[in-house]
């Protein structure tokens, strides 16, 4: 058997409802495909340890659609960035989609993807159109990667997009830094050079730092608005509030390093007093970095 031009990867933690609307969401929109390849794929699903079933529904699933799906059932929840990994490490397909599983997807959107990766040599990532729950209106899911810069001008001068997500203006495609990774196609031969998913991240920030991996090995990140996925998004950690922000704010130090989190932190901080001099906040800032940069070297010192 020949192998599939594509790979989905979906990984599992406590979101077996949707995780069911998402696969008949695939299986669906491949049905009827123009694009004969496309008809031999394979979803892998990585489950990190559910306790909602999940297990069931899928050895049920994989009965009836023999050939179509893999699955690895891990005894702990391993993260989000390993079991990507693990679905990586045994994927065939000539691409490769990372996808939530709280998404569904739109007919058509796979195969503009995968013609998009196909006529563009240097895309490195194809990032589709997020839509909300209703599928009428967008998310943003775009990023310029972090920089102190980009904060200061987001929070300080009110400049959206440059820190924060945004969602890129007109109906073209387009190059941006990074993209969220609720749904990301790559090339198998991308990841040959870019390597997997950097597994020091639990849990956020493995989008961006693989984004960033991206356009440093040479490749391009693609926005392409014309393919288009429903995302709820944020479904598996929902009930869990305090765990994730503490994955959230662990990922970001390691992403950013201590120096550069740490005056991130202060200048978002800071756009909250509105009351105080604009001057006084740049010669807080520049106190504040000085103090940085010496617990910085203090630490390394230590080490």
């Amino acid at each position: 058997m020949s192998h599939p031009l594509l790979s989905i990867i979906i990984v599992s933690y406590n979101t077996k409802e949707l995780l069911k609307q998402c696969v008949n969401s695939i299986i669906k929109s491949l049905a009827n495909s123009p694009i004969n390849e496309l008809k031999n794929i394979e979803i892998i699903i990585v489950d990190n340890h559910s306790t909602d079933r999940t297990r069931e529904y899928l050895l049920i699933f994989k009965r009836s659609h023999l050939g179509k799906l893999k699955t690895i059932f891990n005894k702990e929840n391993l993260g989000f960035a390993k079991a990507n990994n693990q679905g990586i490490k045994v994927a065939e397909g000539k691409y490769i989609l990372l996808l939530n599983s709280d998404t569904k997807i739109v007919p058509g959107a796979l195969e503009k993807m995968i013609s998009f990766a196909q006529k563009r040599k240097d895309a490195g990532i194809v990032a589709p159109k997020l839509l909300n729950k209703g599928g009428k209106t967008s998310q943003a899911s775009c990023y310029k990667l972090p920089t102190i810069r980009g904060a200061i001008n987001e929070y300080w001068f009110g400049k959206k997009g440059s820190y924060e997500k945004y969602l890129p203006r007109g109906g073209n495609p387009v190059k941006v830094e990074a993209a969220i990774g609720a749904a990301m196609l790559i090339p198998k031969a991308v990841v040959d050079v870019v390597g997997l998913l950097d597994e020091k991240y639990f849990m956020y920030f493995e989008d961006l730092d693989y984004c960033r991996r991206v356009n440093k090995s040479g490749f391009m990140v693609y926005y392409l608005p014309q393919a288009r996925i429903i995302h709820y998004g944020g479904q598996s950690g929902k009930k869990k509030p305090n765990k994730v922000n503490h994955y959230l704010t662990e990922s970001s130090k390691k992403f950013n390093g201590f120096l550069k989190y740490n005056l991130i932190f202060i200048i978002i901080k800071l756009s909250r007093l509105k009351k105080i001099p604009f001057l006084f906040l740049m010669m807080l800032t520049a106190l504040l970095t000085v103090i940085c940069l010496l617990l910085w070297l203090l630490v390394l010192k230590r080490n």
